[in-house]
């Protein structure tokens, strides 16, 4: 380990984590808290804004002219299916939902009643999906997501010849934070891009000092570097698959316990 390395490891007293927070009492990082007497804060770095009918009216999208839903959060449902309410759509009872989670299925209940054979869901990424796509391979997929979105799903059905839409129904904009301006935290946990991006739109001007970051997903670190910031703390880990893991692993080593 070189010596500017070494150095970042510094004792761990502060957390912010740019999520909102968790509504489970029994929560991984209530217990990390708990566990190294840590003061942790939630904030959302990022918020979503529905597109309004008179935006969505231009993408021309006919969405009864498809035969399958694809939906990978929350937000997607819920701006889709308001969507659906202001232009008056009904969803055919024959129409195919394909879900990133049992989560984002479960969500899914609250706009429809769901049918097995009509419902196909994944673990938890989007290439648990593609093998319901290759047998699926005839439908007409719509695919309702924000402006900021990966590219998993598009370039597989590009690659594999699947007729799809892809409907911009929300917006990915940074939150304002300018209350955060003089509060100092020892870590920053950054999940998405678009969360990094956030930082640098609200303090142009941050400087990372002492200030370890920590990014979930490669695409996550990918946009820390491209700032030229110090990634120091990079999940999932081979043996901490979850931020919280990570973020256990480098207390330890920071705190000296």
């Amino acid at each position: 380990m070189n010596a500017a390395i070494k150095d970042r490891f510094k004792p761990v007293k502060s957390i912010l984590v740019s999520q909102p927070k968790p509504s489970d009492v029994n929560s991984p990082y209530f217990q990390l808290a708990e566990k190294y007497n840590l003061k942790i804060d939630f904030r959302q770095f990022i918020k979503v804004e529905p597109v309004p009918p008179k935006e969505f009216r231009k993408q021309k999208i006919d969405i009864l002219k498809h035969t399958a839903v694809i939906f990978t959060s929350r937000n997607a449902i819920d701006h889709f299916f308001n969507i659906c309410k202001e232009f008056k759509i009904e969803m055919p009872a024959d129409m195919k939902y394909f879900c990133i989670s049992d989560q984002t299925a479960h969500y899914l209940q609250k706009y429809i009643v769901i049918r097995k054979r009509k419902l196909f869901v994944g673990q938890k990424t989007a290439e648990d999906l593609f093998d319901y796509f290759k047998k699926h391979k005839s439908e007409k997929y719509l695919f309702p997501c924000s402006d900021i979105r990966k590219d998993d799903i598009p370039d597989y059905m590009s690659k594999n010849g699947i007729a799809f839409t892809e409907a911009i129904i929300y917006h990915t904009v940074a939150a304002d934070l300018s209350d955060l301006a003089d509060v100092k935290y020892d870590i920053l946990a950054f999940f998405s891009p678009s969360g990094i991006k956030s930082l640098k739109q609200n303090f142009p001007d941050f400087e990372q000092g002492n200030t370890r970051i920590a990014a979930f997903g490669p695409t996550t670190a990918q946009a820390v570097r491209e700032l030229d910031l110090i990634l120091d703390i990079e999940a999932p880990l081979p043996n901490a698959p979850s931020m919280t893991g990570a973020l256990e692993l480098y207390i330890k080593k920071a705190n000296n316990l």
